[in-house]
C-alpha cells in the first residue's frame, strides 16, 4: 500500500469511526427526547430546592424553555453514550500503538472517564448545594432571586467541567511521570506552587465564598497527592521486580 493510500484509509477509517459515535449520541438523544423537561428539572434541582417559597427560575428569551432542555438532554446523550464513543476512539488509534502503550493506555482512558464523572457527580451533590445556598442567602433584602434556566445551565456547565478537569490531576500526573516527562522529586519540588495554582483556579471557577473554593482546591491538591502515590507505588513495585530477575 502507497502512503498516499495509507492516508486515504486512515480517513475512510477516522470518517467510519465519527459516523458511529455521532449515531451513537443522536440514538440515546432521540431517545431522551420525551424526557428533556424531566431531565432539566433533575439538573435545576438543587437551585430549586433552595429557591425562596413562591418563587422560580424564569426564560427571559422566547425559545429558551424549549432550546434549553434540548441541550441537557444532548449534553446528557453525550456522557451515556460516552463508553461507546471512547471504544470507537479506542478502536481507531489501537492498531497504531505498540503492546506496552496499549497496556497502557486503554486502563487510562477507562479511568480518566470515570474520574470525569465523578467530578461531575462531586460537584452536582456536595458543590451545588453549598454555592446556592451562599448565593440565594447573599441577596439583598427586596431582591428576589429567579435565575434564568439559561444562565443558570451556563454556570452548571462550567462547575462540571471545572470539577471534572479537576478530577483528572492523578491520570495527569501518572502519565507525565511514567512517560519520563517528571520525576517524584520533581512533582514533590512543585507541590507548592500546585496548591497555589488549585486556589487560583478555584477562586476563578467558583462563585466568591471561601467554602466553594476550598471545595474546589482542596480535591485537587489532594488528588495531586494521590497521582503521587500511585507514581511511587508503581515505581516500588517495579523495583521490586526488577531486583527479583
Amino acid at each position: 500500500m502507497t502512503p498516499t493510500e495509507s492516508f486515504v484509509s486512515h480517513l475512510i477509517e477516522l470518517r467510519n469511526r465519527l459516523l458511529k459515535i455521532v449515531v451513537g449520541i443522536l440514538l440515546i438523544f432521540i431517545g431522551l427526547f420525551p424526557f428533556a423537561n424531566h431531565v432539566y428539572a433533575l439538573l435545576a434541582a438543587p437551585m430549586l430546592e433552595r429557591l425562596p417559597a413562591g418563587t422560580q427560575m424564569i426564560a427571559t428569551a422566547v425559545v429558551t424553555p424549549f432550546f434549553v432542555p434540548m441541550k441537557v438532554a444532548m449534553l446528557t446523550a453525550f456522557l451515556i453514550a460516552l463508553p461507546h464513543t471512547l471504544y470507537q476512539i479506542w478502536m481507531f488509534v489501537a492498531p497504531g500503538l505498540y503492546a506496552h502503550e496499549k497496556k497502557l493506555m486503554l486502563p487510562a482512558i477507562m479511568v480518566s472517564s470515570c474520574l470525569f464523572l465523578c467530578g461531575m457527580a462531586f460537584a452536582y451533590f456536595l458543590v451545588f448545594p453549598v454555592v446556592f445556598s451562599f448565593i440565594i442567602g447573599s441577596a439583598p433584602v427586596g431582591v428576589a432571586v429567579m435565575t434564568d434556566i439559561a444562565e443558570y445551565l451556563d454556570f452548571v456547565i462550567t462547575l462540571f467541567l471545572a470539577f471534572g478537569f479537576a478530577f483528572e490531576v492523578p491520570i495527569v500526573v501518572v502519565l507525565t511521570a511514567h512517560f519520563g516527562w517528571v520525576t517524584v522529586a520533581q512533582l514533590n519540588e512543585v507541590r507548592g506552587y500546585v496548591i497555589v495554582g488549585a486556589f487560583v483556579l478555584a477562586a476563578i471557577f467558583t462563585p466568591p465564598d471561601i467554602i466553594s473554593q476550598f471545595m474546589l482546591a482542596i480535591p485537587l491538591w489532594l488528588l495531586y497527592e494521590t497521582g503521587i502515590l500511585f507514581v511511587r507505588l508503581t515505581r516500588s513495585k517495579q523495583k521490586r521486580i526488577h531486583a527479583n530477575l
